[in-house]
């Protein structure tokens, strides 16, 4: 009886070489990687015609893009090889300092397009915004894994969705003072993802639908948004009330993506990309690129390459070893799935303008570092979950003969 624990002691420190392994999602690395490279000709196609961007110099953004990528991939490589005890450590830094980002965007942020969303560090724009997504994920998936595994509970109770809840409120305050509805409609998408996965009572979830509409009606009725923002979301529903104002950026969406047709135009042949009518069209608009300029078909295989990232993301939420990892992997699948969602549908019409990136395709910094450091995170879970228990079983019993 006592030779089996021997042999788990000796597996472990004695011969490493018996170890399992963890094995790496090539599905999610691979969809992760295609979506970039078609990211990276699509904001090359929509920015070298761009006299006014570039000054002349046609690759002069596709560098930038491909430095912000290199620099993203180096972060997300940092995360998958860091241990996890680690990154449950570094999460409070992490909120902390997404937290303080927000803070100092109010006192001396930049405003763009009528959101003071940006810092200017070193002559390179950062939008704190955006490592807040990642920032209440992994916050709220701490607080529930460090009060859930100290008990018997399997799920969590009232008191940790209350702590849970807190911890979103703050960094979501501070984005609506900047204002910045778009990304707090993706905040309040994950953090009600974040909840279900948990196990939260149902009550929670619909209380949160609930005051969703009841403050969403509330802002309107009594004029809290601003006079841009009423133009937009009237321009979402009718964009002939101002096709000059408001409805532009959505029309001329509209007219580049049925441009497109079957096949497209031709890469870098797009006649309402080479001609600059889509504003934002690297940044906010870059999908309408893709349905231009590579047709239903192109633009298909993008979104289903999108699919096939949340799906992966999905079974390594399912499959993590413990409530931390279930929930962050859950958490990045929410955030990064409403926000392809936002923007690929404010393209077509079907959703408000709200100005948030496509994810891993837009040109920015900010969005590409936090969407690949959610990349990296995923594939630390699943690296960590990855050890199959037969293989383990069978070490032993090698061990033991």
């Amino acid at each position: 009886m006592t030779v089996l624990p021997q042999a788990r002691a000796r597996l472990q420190t004695i011969t490493p070489s018996l170890r399992v392994r963890p094995r790496t999602d090539w599905a999610l690395v691979l969809a992760a990687a295609a979506i970039l490279v078609i990211g990276t000709l699509l904001v090359w196609s929509s920015t070298s015609a761009n006299d006014a961007l570039t000054h002349g110099h046609s690759a002069a953004y596709l560098r930038k893009h491909l430095v912000n990528i290199v620099i993203g991939l180096g972060l997300a490589a940092a995360v998958v090889v860091t241990d996890h005890r680690w990154v449950r450590i570094l999460a409070p830094l992490v909120y902390a300092g997404s937290v303080a980002g927000l803070v100092l965007v109010l006192v001396m942020g930049s405003t763009i397009n009528g959101s003071q969303s940006w810092l200017i560090v070193g002559g390179m724009s950062l939008q704190p915004a955006e490592f807040a997504k990642l920032a209440v994920v992994v916050g709220m998936a701490l607080l529930a894994a460090e009060r859930v595994e100290g008990s018997r509970r399997r799920h969590i109770g009232n008191t940790e969705v209350v702590a849970m809840l807190a911890i979103a409120a703050l960094p979501a305050l501070l984005i609506l003072l900047q204002p910045d509805l778009g990304t707090m409609l993706v905040l309040s998408a994950t953090v009600f993802g974040v909840l279900a996965v948990s196990g939260a009572p149902r009550r929670w979830l619909v209380g949160m639908l609930a005051s969703g509409v009841a403050g969403a009606t509330v802002v309107v009725t009594m004029g809290i948004l601003k006079a841009y923002q009423v133009d937009r979301f009237m321009a979402f529903t009718d964009p002939t009330l101002d096709p000059r104002g408001a409805g532009y950026n959505t029309t001329q969406a509209r007219i580049a993506i049925g441009n497109g047709g079957l096949f497209g135009q031709g890469l870098f042949h797009g006649s309402q990309t080479k001609s600059g009518f889509v504003p934002e069209q690297h940044t906010d608009f870059v999908f309408t690129v893709a349905g231009e300029e590579l047709g239903l078909v192109g633009a298909g295989v993008l979104i289903a390459l999108f699919a096939v990232l949340l799906w992966r993301a999905l079974l390594i939420a399912v499959r993590a070893e413990d409530l931390f990892g279930r929930l962050a992997a859950a958490g990045i699948a929410c955030w990064l799935g409403f926000q392809t969602f936002q923007n690929i549908g404010m393209c077509l019409g079907i959703m408000p303008v709200t100005g948030v990136p496509l994810p891993l395709v837009s040109y920015g910094g900010s969005s590409m570092f936090a969407s690949l450091v959610g990349i990296g995170l995923l594939l630390n879970i699943q690296r960590r979950s990855a050890v199959a228990p037969s293989n383990r079983l069978s070490a032993e019993r090698r061990l033991v003969r």
